[in-house]
């Protein structure tokens, strides 16, 4: 009867390792996965930019952002953002589940003492006692534990995706509010400089009212120009204290003052390599988040598979006790058992047929949104690599611009103190001039917060990575 039923389990064991090697199989990147042709030229005809070996995004975040004040700053919001906190708990927490995992190869054991008193017919009580010890372990021939632990480690791997992720983002926002301090602190200046000018002008204009050079019309004209350039003043303070307190938060800090250097001085790189498209596949955080929920739903399809097949769980005790009657007598004798089972389940064959299906789907499901991240990716790095070119040729003509309306300026002015120009042209020219200066911070600007985007793009700031045993 013995062997009969051992020739049974191992016939039926063999049958089904045969219809089920494939739940052993690691996850890889399907082979339809489109990643040629990622990135747009910003001025080649075939639309496909060239690969290269090097990446922009694969500088330490140090080298792209050399102010050092800036780099106080990036460092104390990686130290204290509330945000990132929050993933590195995540990460903790998917490291205990994967731990979990691996712990249930292991036989669990349990230990279950038991004691009390008997007495009959008013006799002297007799004490009896059990101290057993129970093991149970599960066979894992079918690949439900080795696919928990795999599923595991892909959920283990995302959460720390998510986190170098937030560690990007927060690399970039605390860049981009930087820049757009040191933007609002230019333009205030600007906007200062240009009242102070105007108040002059004022007063010159008032000045050759009294000679008869102009009217009262003139100097109204001027007055009225004069007090909306120091209407706006009020604006750009309420802006940069607004991006300071934006700051600080992101800081996790109370809002406050950040110190801060000058526009002019920030210096970012000149060279802006992409590297080839299948490069985000490693250093996009959001991307790799998406190939490891397509791993994480590939494993759980498998634990769906292996549903289908038995489970064989080996279990045994061994303890003390004086409870077996003439057999054993005080102070007790070691006890020991051990015993195999074999479940295959019959009567919930549609329900694990239900729940196969649903785990493909969602596989499906993660294979597109994998896809798609994919996508995303090359268009945010499109996007940034033509606003850097855009953004430069706007910057060259906008120079330019400023250039030429400084010296209508100084031209209108002279003819103006002569008689052979109007006030209205001084006005028109120092109106003129004062736009184009904004708009020339305005657009280094956006130069800046090009090159911010690009890295962000292709993956840059983020920390060295260990591989997770």
């Amino acid at each position: 009867m013995k062997r009969i039923l051992l020739y049974t389990v191992c016939g039926l064991t063999m049958a089904t390792t045969f219809n089920s090697c494939h739940i052993y199989n690691k996850y890889h990147r399907p082979d339809d996965v489109m990643v040629e042709g990622l990135f747009r030229d910003t001025v080649s005809d075939t639309d496909t930019l060239a690969a290269d070996t090097a990446s922009f995004g694969d500088l330490p975040w140090e080298e792209v952002f050399t102010d050092p004040i800036l780099q106080d700053l990036i460092r104390t919001g990686l130290e204290k953002n509330s945000d990132l906190q929050s993933a590195m708990l995540q990460v903790e927490a998917a490291q205990a589940s994967f731990t979990a995992a691996q712990l249930a190869f292991l036989p669990s054991l349990s230990l279950t003492p038991q004691g009390g008193v008997s007495s009959f017919d008013s006799s002297k009580g007799t004490w009896t006692y059990n101290a057993p010890v129970s093991a149970s372990w599960e066979i894992d021939i079918f690949g439900r534990l080795l696919n928990s632990k795999r599923n595991a480690k892909a959920m283990l791997m995302q959460t720390e995706a998510y986190k170098q992720a937030v560690r990007t983002q927060i690399i970039a926002t605390i860049a981009n509010g930087y820049y757009t301090l040191l933007m609002l602190d230019e333009q205030l200046a600007i906007t200062e400089e240009t009242a102070k000018t105007w108040q002059k002008s004022v007063e010159t204009i008032r000045a050759m009212k009294v000679g008869g050079m102009t009217n009262e019309a003139a100097v109204a004209q001027s007055e009225a120009n004069s007090y909306m350039i120091a209407a706006s003043i009020p604006t750009l303070r309420q802006q940069i204290r607004e991006t300071e307190n934006s700051l600080s938060t992101l800081l996790y800090q109370a809002p406050q003052s950040i110190k801060r250097g000058k526009f002019q001085d920030q210096k970012l790189p000149e060279m802006y390599q992409v590297g080839v498209p299948v490069q985000l596949l490693a250093n996009r955080p959001d991307v790799r988040s998406a190939e490891l929920s397509l791993a994480a739903a590939y494993y759980s399809t498998n634990i769906a598979r292996s549903a289908f097949y038995p489970n064989i769980v080996i279990s045994g005790s061994a303890g003390w006790t004086n409870s077996a009657g003439s057999a054993i007598v005080n102070p007790g004798k070691l006890l020991l058992s051990a015993a195999a089972s074999l479940v295959q389940p019959i009567f919930n064959r549609g329900s694990n047929i239900a729940n196969l299906k649903a785990a493909k789907a969602q596989q499906q499901i993660a294979a597109i949104n994998f896809q798609q991240a994919i996508l995303n990716a090359g268009e945010e790095v499109s996007n940034a690599l033509y606003q850097i070119q855009t953004t430069k040729e706007t910057l060259v003509n906008r120079d330019l611009q400023v250039a030429s309306l400084e010296k209508a300026v100084e031209s209108t002015m002279s003819l103006m103190t002569l008689g052979t120009s109007t006030y209205l042209e001084v006005l028109t020219a120092q109106q003129s001039l004062l736009n184009a200066q904004l708009s020339q911070v305005s657009d280094s600007y956006q130069c800046m917060v090009a090159v911010i985007n690009l890295y962000h793009a292709l993956g840059g700031g983020r920390e060295i990575e260990e591989n997770t045993k």
